[in-house]
């Protein structure tokens, strides 16, 4: 058996790698088992010693690493050049900090001699999605690693060079054997790890569906499990909203990463009293982002991941016409090689419609128009998922303390997308997932919070 990996834009075949075989998984765990011990002695300095020679790394490989990214899963090469970017503000901001979010605590109204130490529990299987193939593995490994654990990777098939350039990496940063290794595996190697005592704890981004699996699996091993699940972000364009602001941006995060993330804005959900000139705004704004080959200058949206992804997608927008929507842009498989799918906008959609209660992981944008407020809440919050969302509107004070309040996610923003930040905690509710990452919470989710009381 083998893991392929083809360029999106053209269907050619870029690098064909052996998986490994039961002896050389269980030869990878030992190693990472026994380097365990190693990393969690190691102080807490030197661990960040080598994050920031990590930083420096991803750095002066930025171009090798962004045009890998593009070839393998299709991103355009500036969106790859920004993931880059984003993993070296992670390793410096760890690297920065990490030593002062694990200081022991003395907990409010504790008793005299009390305080709580978070230490490292051990092996982390860190199972990573294709979408975003650097910063994903980056976002989850290194504050596992700072807080002192050791991270194996599983990464998804068709990005494996992304996953062995990673490994050259961190060897390069000076991390001792075993302390970052990866599998080349299929998903069925997965429930022997979590079942197998070495491994402490699993971080999983993807589906809903593998999701809940592997939280049953890890459930049943009684290991903890951040679990960064599908999405199906609502944006609210209330009645006083800036709307060329709120269509521009509503464009970008509907097509961030060529439609393919889990935050980005999927359901666009708009007062009756803007909705023919909010249409008129966002149709325009889509249709400028032009698509083809995510090398070229210019070219905003490459195409999806894989040609299954891309008719998987196909047929939700399909099957929603069927049901009742209008397609006002694209929705129309283009002639040529290639993933490509263009920017599409459906609007009249409802319950029922793939468009409505799916999520849709491409550049397809679902419009629904609600009567006031209160119709919009309700729209936004009938989804099984709770990831992100977005109020567009001038009455910031009102968002913040009426609006925000009920709409049922793990973030909420105020006239900007939803984003990820390296200091701020990032997960969210409902069929989106379990646990957070980043941030605090994100850098002690695989720690053992240890009380140490002395007399």
């Amino acid at each position: 058996m083998e893991l392929v990996s083809v360029n999106p834009a053209t269907g050619r075949i870029l690098a064909r790698h052996p998986v490994h075989s039961a002896r050389e998984v269980e030869l990878r765990l030992s190693v990472a088992h026994a380097a365990a011990d190693l990393w969690r002695a190691t102080p807490v300095r030197v661990r960040a010693g080598h994050l920031r020679d990590l930083a420096s790394a991803l750095h002066r490989e930025r171009a090798a690493l962004a045009a890998l990214v593009t070839a393998e899963m299709g991103k355009p090469l500036a969106d790859a050049l920004a993931e880059v970017a984003k993993c070296v503000e992670c390793c410096r901001h760890y690297a920065r900090h990490g030593a002062a979010l694990l200081r022991p605590e003395i907990p409010p109204h504790a008793p005299r001699g009390v305080s709580v130490v978070p230490e490292p529990l051990g092996v982390v299987l860190a199972i990573m999605p294709w979408n975003y193939p650097l910063w994903q593995v980056v976002r989850a490994a290194v504050p596992a690693l700072v807080a002192g654990n050791v991270v194996l990777l599983k990464h998804a098939g068709n990005v494996t060079g992304a996953a062995l350039a990673l490994v050259d990496l961190f060897c390069r940063a000076g991390l001792p054997e075993g302390v970052f290794g990866c599998l080349l595996a299929p998903g069925s190697a997965v429930e022997p790890l979590l079942a197998d005592t070495r491994v402490r704890g699993v971080t999983f981004t993807g589906g809903t569906a593998v999701g809940r699996r592997v939280a049953a699996l890890a459930g049943a091993a009684l290991k903890p499990a951040v679990l960064e699940l599908g999405g199906s972000d609502p944006c609210l364009i209330l009645a006083d909203a800036d709307l060329p602001a709120a269509a521009r941006a509503c464009a970008a995060a509907r097509l961030v990463n060529n439609g393919q993330s889990c935050i980005a804005a999927k359901r666009f959900l708009v007062h009756a009293a803007v909705a023919n000139e909010f249409i008129r705004l966002f149709a325009a704004e889509l249709a400028a982002f032009t698509f083809g080959d995510p090398l070229a200058p210019g070219v905003r949206l490459g195409p999806l991941a894989r040609l299954d992804l891309r008719d998987e997608l196909h047929a939700q927008v399909t099957r929603s016409i069927r049901r009742g929507a209008r397609r006002v842009l694209g929705g129309r498989i283009p002639s040529g090689p290639g993933a490509f799918y263009p920017p599409t906008l459906l609007t009249e959609v409802g319950p029922g419609m793939p468009a409505a209660d799916e999520e849709l992981f491409g550049p397809v944008a679902a419009l629904e128009i609600g009567a006031d407020d209160d119709a919009l809440l309700a729209a936004a919050n009938r989804s099984v998922y709770g990831l992100g969302g977005a109020i567009f509107t001038r009455d910031i004070r009102r968002a913040r303390a009426e609006l925000a309040p009920r709409l049922q996610a793990g973030m909420v923003f105020i006239n900007h997308s939803v984003r990820s930040h390296v200091a701020v905690p990032f997960g969210g509710s409902k069929a989106s997932g379990l646990g957070r990452e980043l941030g605090r919470p994100g850098l002690l989710a695989f720690t053992n919070p240890k009380t140490l009381w002395t007399g």
